[in-house]
Parts: C-alpha cells; sequence; structure tokens
C-alpha cells in the first residue's frame, strides 16, 4: 500500500504550529514517526529552547509505546533521552519510518545531535519537509544518508516553510507578528474576550518575545500590565505607539522590573529587536500592516461587545487552525 507522505508530513505540521511563537530563538518543528507496519507511533514537536527537540521526543514517546518501559518517561533532558536510546534501543527503531518539517541538527550544543542519535538508531526511511539553513545546525542530511538511511527531502515542502518563516526572519532581520483576540462578531472590546488558556498562551508568547507593542490609547484607557506573570516569565520590553508623550506613570507596565518602556510616534525602534509582537485591534492594525509578517488571531466562541475590525476588507491565508480550550487560534498571512 502507497503511503500517503503528506498525510504524516500535516500531523507533525499541525503539532508543531501549537508552539509557533513559543521556541524563539529556536524554529518551531514536528516530527511523526511510524512503526514497521506503518503504525502511528508518536506526534511530537520541539516545545521550548533549551528542551528537547522534535525529533527526540518523537523518539521518547515511540520508544515507550514499544517498550512500554516507563523509565523513558522520567527523562526530561536531552541529554538523558539520547543517552538512555543509545543505550537500551535494542535496534527496536531499524524499520521505523520518521517525519520532520526541518532537517535534523547536526551540532552539538545545549543539546546533543538529533541527526547522530537518529543515524545510531538505524532508523530506516527519513522524510524531510526543509532544509536547515542555519550555519551551526546543517548538514544533518549529509550524517544520515552517510549512515545508510533513505533519505526524502521536501516533503510538503510549501507548508514546512511557512512554519519555519518565522525562524528564518529572526535569525536575518526580524520577525513581526499581530496579534489580537476577538468574538464571532468581530468585537474586540468589551472586557476580557479569550479564556484563560488563550491568555497564557499569549503571556507564554510574551515571555520569549524581545518586543510588545501597544497603542497610547490602549495603554491609557485599559491600563495593562502586559507582563507574562499568568506562566511566571520575564515581561517584554515595550514600544507605546503614541504621538503624545505624556502618560500616568502609575499605569502598571511601568512598573515591571527589568522592562525598558519607550514612548515614540513610528516603529523605528524595532531595529533593535529580532522577535517582536504587537497587540491591537483596528487602528493598531492600520498603522502596523507593511511591518507585520505574520497574524495570529484568538476567536472566541460567543458575541459581545462594540468595537472591532469594521473597515478592514483584507483576506489572509490561513497557515493553521488549531483549538486551545474554547477558542480556535488561528495562524495567517496578509494576501498581498
Amino acid at each position: 500500500m502507497e503511503i500517503d507522505h503528506n498525510f504524516y508530513m500535516n500531523l507533525a505540521l499541525h503539532e508543531a504550529w501549537k508552539y509557533q511563537g513559543l521556541t524563539y530563538p529556536n524554529p518551531a518543528v514536528g516530527c511523526v514517526i511510524l512503526g514497521e507496519n506503518g503504525e502511528l507511533l508518536a506526534v511530537e514537536a520541539h516545545h521550548k529552547a533549551g528542551e528537547p527537540h522534535a525529533e527526540v521526543n518523537a523518539l521518547r514517546s515511540a520508544y515507550y509505546k514499544l517498550t512500554q518501559n516507563k523509565a523513558i518517561l522520567q527523562l526530561h533532558t536531552s541529554r538523558e533521552i539520547h543517552t538512555f536510546l543509545l543505550q537500551n534501543h535494542n535496534n527496536i527503531f531499524k524499520n521505523c519510518s520518521l517525519y520532520s518539517t526541518l532537517e535534523p541538527c547536526s551540532h552539538v550544543g545545549k543539546t546533543p545531535s538529533c541527526a547522530n542519535l537518529i543515524a545510531q538508531l538505524g532508523i530506516k526511511n527519513l522524510y524531510i519537509g526543509v532544509e536547515d539553513l542555519h550555519e551551526t545546525a546543517a548538514k544533518g542530511n549529509k550524517i544520515l544518508i552517510k549512515s545508510g538511511l533513505h533519505v526524502s527531502i521536501h516533503v510538503n515542502k510549501e507548508k514546512c516553510e511557512d512554519l519555519l518563516f518565522p525562524f528564518r526572519r529572526f535569525i536575518n532581520e526580524r520577525f513581526v507578528f499581530f496579534k489580537w483576540a476577538q468574538r464571532l462578531n468581530g468585537t474586540t472590546d468589551g472586557g476580557i474576550v479569550s479564556s484563560e488558556t488563550s491568555r497564557r498562551n499569549v503571556h507564554a508568547m510574551r515571555n520569549v518575545c524581545d518586543l510588545l507593542v501597544i497603542g497610547g490609547n490602549t495603554v491609557r484607557s485599559d491600563r495593562p500590565t502586559l507582563d507574562a506573570r499568568l506562566v511566571n516569565g520575564k515581561a517584554p520590553d515595550i514600544l507605546i505607539l503614541s504621538r503624545q508623550k505624556e502618560f500616568d506613570r502609575t499605569i502598571p507596565l511601568f512598573h515591571v522590573p527589568n522592562r525598558k518602556v519607550t514612548i515614540a510616534s513610528d516603529f523605528s525602534l524595532l531595529k533593535n529587536y529580532k522577535n517582536i509582537m504587537i497587540e491591537g485591534s483596528e487602528k493598531m492594525y492600520e498603522l502596523s500592516r507593511d511591518i507585520v509578517d505574520y497574524y495570529l488571531c484568538y476567536l472566541a466562541p460567543g458575541f459581545g461587545g462594540h468595537e472591532g475590525f469594521k473597515n478592514i476588507e483584507d483576506k489572509f491565508d490561513i497557515l493553521n487552525a488549531g483549538k486551545e480550550a474554547e477558542d480556535i487560534i488561528l495562524w495567517m498571512k496578509r494576501r498581498i
């Protein structure tokens, strides 16, 4: 029976998109492993910089499914999992197939080389979405081909490139994404819009972004803190986009430790940052449309409010649609 490789790569992609915006300065990556009879053993992703890569998380899950050995579930660092697998795999992976949205890394840094691990485990087939162009991590394919694996490149390449695009941007220049929450009737005002789980997800993104941009009117009316308290994370620097420079300094965002707050009437400050989140509604959308790479919308299943995106006629391509608790999360790019 012919295998639909795009189907399995799509599983890897969908899992990886759950962590888009959370892995900086690393890319979001997904991985799927099939057993020798085509059974699905693992669907995993890279969760956070410094933690195991997608391939290691998938190999960990697949090992447990094949052996029911709970010892591997007690291991959490990449080095621990690498060592355990190399010592205990007993060739159980030799007829397995692995799908990765990105070429497995070749270098040894905070985590060991995924390419070396895969080669030593003797996995039979490897399907890769796109090559890694990062100078340090690239050329994992050469290791794998040299070890005798069958390697296929550019499986579902376009979708894998969409997933990798933020990483490409912030290693070469900067990645800018626009985030908002709205109800089904398009409103963004009238109190809290999205669920607590969605707000926790946003705080996790703030924890790893360099700069958060917000409008002056929003600061004055909402008096926000704009920190990452829901995940006990660090707060990003703030750019308040405003022609008026005077603000009530008792507003909480001005009192977050280890944060720089800048008030400016343009986006020139962005040149000093790599991973940038813009939060806002219709007016901020219009002001930033020429500098935004991707759009992130939390769509809440309800009605209410009065104001929202009423005068925007742009169209979007949906890169991924996922569900987080009650809300639907949409990653999109604007059609030019």
